[in-house]
């Protein structure tokens, strides 16, 4: 697909992202992705995040290892007023063409900023599960709420993601639409070797791996006792989990005493990892879209994933993959591991489908004309009603 005609001779649309962390996360993780082929689409593209990023920030180190350096704009609370004017004074100082923002605070003070200067909005959801305490809901109201107000539009990363948005009553839906993620990521092949090396894997093993930021929704617990339930008929099956995140703890202690399972923290390697990988496991109980689904995809390794959310909307069952239906159990997760892992011939055949589906369908340079026509469609919408508003006066 080529650009539009006289599209290089534009000048590049100024985007700036605000987000609320640039730790690890799926969403955050994205942004270098983001960045580094946003320029193949006339994107010019700046970043800031709203906590501080000193100390360890993956996603940070790895927009700077792509020529991005992102800003800080520290803010300690969501209502504060002080925290408004931050924002919007940095925002003033940016004056981008269009702000993006992300994970909630930056939707909340990025969008109330921007429409008190005037600046086109468009704001993203990551999710489709909008908590269960009362502060959560209560941050998702407020965050939604600014959304509906001051964003031209809200983007959801999945049909699911937009679904359960506007279930929750939180927008109209002709203000809601979907623009679903794509990758940058390159497989490796060859480079599984030193990773199973590393990590004191035998060239014989099965590897199921499970990669994410561990929060209590992921639910690597029943990835665990799965391959518990797998080790009578076959005793060369290993799980590595590589992640880190709230939940680290839980997990570590779900899988003390567990030989079998290995603990790889949080990886820069993943791509290496997944050459490694037989199958890669997912038994979330919810999920918009998970960026590791997408990494499998790439990296030829076929999926294990509960029917929900937006696996739906990645995996199609027995092209690339294995869908498990909700509640995610470990029986269920290991009975759908086993002819995966019983006939390579199998394996191969839904990583080819994985691959072919990823290059088809979820590139980055797909992803970011996706993000591109929406940024278009609203600098147009803007410009249509400024006309409008100067003929009525």
């Amino acid at each position: 697909m080529s650009e539009p005609a006289g599209a290089q001779a534009r000048d590049p649309l100024r985007v700036h992202v605000l987000i609320d962390t640039l730790g690890a996360g799926g969403a955050e993780f994205l942004l270098a992705d983001f960045a580094a082929v946003a320029p193949d689409v006339g994107i010019d593209v700046t970043v800031a995040a709203l906590k501080p990023l000193s100390g360890p920030v993956p996603a940070a180190e790895r927009l700077r290892r792509g020529g991005v350096e992102p800003d800080a704009v520290p803010v300690t609370s969501m209502v504060r007023p002080r925290s408004l004017r931050l924002v919007r004074a940095h925002l003033a100082r940016v004056r981008p063409d269009l702000l993006h923002t992300h994970l909630g605070t930056a939707d909340f003070l990025g969008g109330a900023a921007a429409r008190t200067l005037q600046i086109p909005c468009v704001s993203t959801i990551h999710a489709d599960w909008f908590g269960e305490s009362r502060a959560d809901r209560a941050r998702a109201w407020l965050a939604a709420r600014a959304r509906r107000q001051c964003a031209d539009l809200v983007i959801a990363v999945s049909d699911s993601s937009r679904r359960a948005y506007l279930a929750e009553g939180l927008d109209r839906p002709d203000h809601v639409t979907v623009v679903r993620n794509g990758i940058a990521e390159r497989a490796r092949p060859g480079s599984g070797a030193a990773v199973r090396e590393q990590l004191g894997l035998a060239a014989g093993d099965l590897v199921i791996t499970a990669v994410s930021a561990l929060r209590p929704e992921k639910n690597f617990e029943t990835a665990i006792d799965a391959v518990g339930l797998l080790r009578d008929r076959f005793p060369n099956a290993r799980l590595v989990i590589a992640g880190d995140g709230p939940h680290a703890e839980a997990v570590r202690v779900h899988a003390a005493g567990r030989e079998r399972v290995i603990l790889a923290g949080h990886r820069e390697d993943v791509m290496e990892l997944l050459d490694a990988t037989d199958v890669l496991v997912h038994p979330s109980r919810f999920d918009a879209f998970p960026t590791t689904l997408l990494e499998a995809m790439a990296a030829s390794v076929p999926i294990v994933a509960t029917a929900v959310g937006g696996m739906l909307e990645i995996v199609e069952p027995e092209t690339s993959g294995i869908l498990v239906p909700p509640p995610p159990t470990a029986r269920a997760f290991a009975d759908a591991l086993t002819p995966l892992l019983e006939d390579v011939a199998l394996r191969r055949r839904l990583a080819a489908g994985g691959r072919a589906r990823f290059e088809r369908e979820f590139g980055a340079l797909p992803w970011l004309r996706r993000l591109r026509a929406t940024y278009d469609g609203v600098l147009n919408a803007r410009g249509a009603a400024t006309r409008r508003g100067r003929r009525r006066r």
